[in-house]
């Protein structure tokens, strides 16, 4: 029996068995699972009872459970552990799944039973979340082409299908880049680098079987390579093989995989009585609409923009002083701003990261999570997909409500970034579940593992969306947890961000590697006074990849990508010493999936809020103020995507916030 198919495993909370699941597991099992779930899905269809939010809705929501298992399962691993063989199944998954789901919404039977108790919605005795899960149900058909017959029904299919395989591809070519760029450093070039970027390029250098030390694309290694390297050619090569992940020729080139991407998303948003995919995509978001989400992003930009030429001229004029003469260049920003950080902030990053451990930090995030919500958490010993990773079991007033796994360095199998995923989501139908969460992280490996202050806050950010899955306390899985709109899901991740740098948190968990010592309370105090240092180049860079990805989206692409991106950044005036956050050809946001596809402005979006939310808590005087805790859970965090998000947030502050709260939160503000 393959035991990715056992409806149950003897693990410790039902913990997937990663120490006795094989590559070749994966691919058996997914084709019987999706077997099983076509036949329970034309179950629900082909009943003769009359359809009811019962036999049809929650029918619906019970199947698929053994697919789910297979999947959540290997797309945990591959995502964060992959190898070729994980990497030819997910070739083979993609495509299959898109087919699959085209499958199971053209069972027109399946669809009118759905209809049919969506029309009686109000005169069914539904609960506020059953109303929800209906609309969405509902919607969610409809947008998938349901209604469609014929030629356009099979067109949106081939689409689909093609997507899913062009999402894949796309994503692996990045990670391949990664993977395959490094630049060796000889000991002259490794003048003005701290330490502790030394002793990860040296471990780095081992790793990739080479005698000395090395700088790969990983973002722990490279940023501060850029943020301290004096060596200016040598930051150049380096913010070139970043920038150009995914553009350099050959087999792993993502820019004919993008134009395709936009081309595709355009025609089937057009096939589905959309105008153009961004219009089909915010359809169910917060903004609703392009001219609300570019009213956001252009009412931020001007002030960020005016910022960051200010700060170009200073930084500028510290390149004049080191007989640099042109203009500021991409690869001078960062490190002529570190120099400027430590002269206006006395910040040194060397002197600051032996404070900010990992395992203190994780300790941290719990911490506050105990003091805000009652979470406690107990270490577990078990086995996981990769010996890094390290699991927890969270309890609340002495009952286990979740399982909690950290995977937090950076490697050659783990695509970059960081993330939050949920193995198992909570749901209590169709029988009790608790929810399995992972945090991903992409920190450099060292003895012990140092993080810088940005780091620090990666952390809290992942971990505040690990609460919205472990504090979620719903009935369908459909809506726990982060299953909510994009620009409502960044919403906890981003405002659990501001208890990191709290005096008493950092006081008690910052403590110097050799010393033990607390961090001084004036390093402190400079950490927290430079929070909104450079924040002009943050935000431009920002709304640069926003602003592409919605124009993207806006039409058919109409000419080669690069230039429209060139044309997009153009036209909002991108200054040349600031390149975009992420560039289209590594946009693994927009093209490694649709999920954040005309939508990336949904970090800002959530910011407005995020800023906002925690006001409430610094109304008190008090960042554990145990009502305004109370509130925050019960309006939020337990609520998942239940009710509407704007409906939820009104409940917790009153109101809904205005840009203000941002521009103040980012020093932006006139």
């Amino acid at each position: 029996m393959n035991i990715l198919l056992n409806q149950t495993w003897d693990t410790p909370f039902e913990i997937p068995p990663f120490d006795q699941v094989g590559d070749d597991d994966y691919l058996p099992a997914f084709e019987i699972a999706l077997e099983q779930d076509f036949q329970e899905a034309k179950a629900v269809a082909d009943q003769s009872s009359a359809p009811t939010f019962e036999n049809t809705i929650e029918a619906l929501m019970a199947t698929g459970r053994a697919l789910d298992r297979v999947l959540s399962v290997f797309y945990a691993v591959s995502g964060a552990h992959t190898n070729p063989k994980r990497e030819e199944i997910s070739r083979v998954f993609s495509p299959r799944l898109a087919a699959h789901s085209s499958r199971i919404y053209a069972i027109e039977a399946l669809f009118e039973r759905i209809d049919t108790v969506y029309q009686q919605r109000d005169t069914l005795d539904l609960s506020q979340e059953q109303h929800r899960v209906l609309t969405l149900v509902h919607q969610n058909w409809v947008r998938a082409g349901a209604g469609l017959r014929g030629t356009a029904a099979e067109r949106v299919k081939v689409i689909k299908e093609r997507l899913a395989t062009l999402g894949t591809d796309f994503s692996q070519n990045v990670l391949a880049d990664e993977r395959n760029w490094y630049m060796s450093l000889k000991d002259q070039d490794l003048e003005g680098l701290p330490d502790f970027l030394i002793r990860a390029a040296r471990a780095t250098g081992q790793e990739k079987g080479e005698d000395g030390p090395v700088i790969t694309t990983s973002r722990s290694l490279i940023m501060p390579f850029l943020q301290f390297s004096p060596r200016r050619d040598l930051r150049k090569l380096a913010l070139e093989a970043w920038s150009n992940r995914g553009a350099r020729g050959g087999d792993t080139d993502n820019r004919a995989i993008a134009a395709e991407t936009i081309a595709l998303r355009h025609e089937m948003a057009q096939l589905l009585g959309y105008e153009n995919f961004a219009e089909y995509k915010l359809e169910t978001e917060m903004a609703k609409t392009t001219e609300n989400v570019r009213a956001l992003l252009m009412q931020v930009w001007e002030p960020a923009k005016a910022q960051a030429l200010k700060d170009e001229k200073i930084l500028t004029e510290m390149m004049r002083q080191d007989g640099i003469e042109g203009p500021l260049m991409p690869w001078d920003w960062r490190y002529y701003s570190e120099k400027r950080r430590q002269l206006e902030h006395d910040l040194d990053e060397e002197q600051i990261k032996p404070y900010f451990q990992l395992e203190p930090m994780i300790e941290a995030a719990f911490d506050c999570a105990h003091r805000l919500f009652g979470l406690e958490f107990r270490q577990l010993d078990i086995p996981l997909y990769h010996p890094d990773c390290k699991a927890w079991e969270v309890t609340k007033g002495g009952d286990h409500i979740a399982v909690f796994i950290g995977d937090y360095f950076a490697r050659d199998s783990k695509r970059s970034g960081a993330w939050c995923s949920a193995i198992r989501s909570q749901s209590q139908y169709p029988e009790h579940q608790s929810p399995i969460v992972v945090n991903v992280c992409n920190f450099a490996k060292d003895d012990p593992a140092l993080l810088s202050a940005d780091d620090v806050r990666t952390l809290f950010h992942e971990f505040g969306h690990a609460l919205h899955q472990i504090l979620s306390n719903v009935r369908y899985e459909m809506v726990s947890g982060t299953s909510v709109p994009r620009d409502f899901v960044e919403l906890p991740s981003q405002l659990y961000e501001h208890w990191a740098m709290l005096p008493d948190v950092m006081q008690k968990y910052a403590r110097h590697a050799e010393t033990g010592q607390a961090i001084p309370q004036d390093m402190l105090d400079r950490l927290i006074g430079a929070e909104t240092y450079d924040m002009g180049f943050a935000t431009v860079e920002f709304i640069a990849s926003a602003m592409v990805d919605l124009e993207y989206h806006q039409g058919p692409m109409v000419g080669d990508i690069m230039d429209r991106q060139k044309e997009i950044l153009a036209t909002i005036g991108l200054p040349a010493s600031i390149e975009m956050r992420h560039a289209t050809p590594h946009f693994l946001h927009v093209f490694s999936g649709g999920y954040y596809a005309s939508a990336y402005y949904s970090y800002m979006w959530a910011e407005v809020m995020d800023a906002d939310a925690f006001a409430a808590f610094e109304e008190t005087q008090n960042a554990f103020d145990p009502n305004i805790a109370q509130s925050l859970y019960d309006n939020i965090l337990s609520r998942g995507g239940a009710e509407d998000p704007e409906h939820l947030y009104t409940k917790f502050r009153g109101r809904m916030p205005e840009v203000s709260a941002l521009l103040k939160g980012r020093g932006l503000a006139a």
